[in-house]
């Protein structure tokens, strides 16, 4: 390929990169807030978050993005360029099954944990930020590794709306060039390199989450001698 042409995937590249970080941002957003959501006292709350959860997930991300981008804009009277959404698409979409990785998480916490809080006069919002989410976390980030992997490729989406990214770039040097197998070879190699690195980047992370989890008590810390006191005659 020309220079020209590696210019213009590279900047599919970029493209792609961006809209992945703005659509992981929201998706991380809507999964805490609905995920919690799930596990609240009132059922109407839970109702609320479930019907939510159910939809998104329930329909595609490619009609999603259709939606937004093609039935918003006469709709209610305004148009977002393709990379909010995107973003907007995206990030409700796998937010929704954010969202139930956060719930489990959240219920496989020891109840005991819950029932201490409580006896310590916790409000929610302190059980929930000082006991159940210090817990929860580190085991989300498994599964969501996986879903971040999962929406880097459906950021390929958005090339039905004419977006530049990455999948759309590849399809212009595949016209101008007349080769499928080289273009599209590059392509996936490159998708696999951004996943390599986003693993990479989610396992140092759980790595860090878990640092003081199950620690091995320090065996040169002794326990004191007992003292004892002799019987005075």
């Amino acid at each position: 390929m020309t220079s020209g042409l590696w210019e213009l995937v590279l900047k599919g590249v970029w493209v792609t990169v961006q809209l992945l970080v703005c659509s992981a941002l929201l998706a991380a957003a809507v999964s805490f807030v609905v995920g919690v959501a799930r596990t609240h006292r009132l059922w109407i709350v839970r109702f609320l978050a479930g019907f939510y959860t159910e939809v998104f997930r329930g329909t595609s991300a490619l009609v999603m993005i259709f939606w937004v981008f093609f039935v918003l804009p006469p709709a209610f009277g305004w148009q977002l360029v393709p990379l909010w959404a995107g973003t907007l698409a995206l990030g409700l979409t796998y937010g929704a099954y954010g969202s139930e990785i956060v719930r489990g998480a959240l219920n496989a916490v020891d109840p005991a944990q819950r029932e201490g809080g409580i006896a310590l006069s916790f409000s929610p919002w302190q059980r929930m930020r000082l006991i159940l989410l210090p817990q929860a976390v580190p085991e989300m980030i498994p599964p969501f590794s996986n879903l971040l992997i999962e929406l880097l490729k459906g950021t390929a989406l958005v090339s039905i709306m004419g977006m530049g990214d990455l999948a759309f770039s590849g399809n212009l040097v595949r016209l101008a060039l007349q080769e499928s197998a080289e273009i599209y070879t590059y392509v996936l190699l490159i998708y696999f390199v951004i996943a390599f690195l986003l693993t990479r980047v989610m396992r140092g992370l759980e790595k860090r989450l878990k640092a003081g989890v199950g620690k091995k008590p320090d065996i040169k810390t002794r326990a004191p001698e007992p003292v004892v006191v002799e019987a005075v005659r």
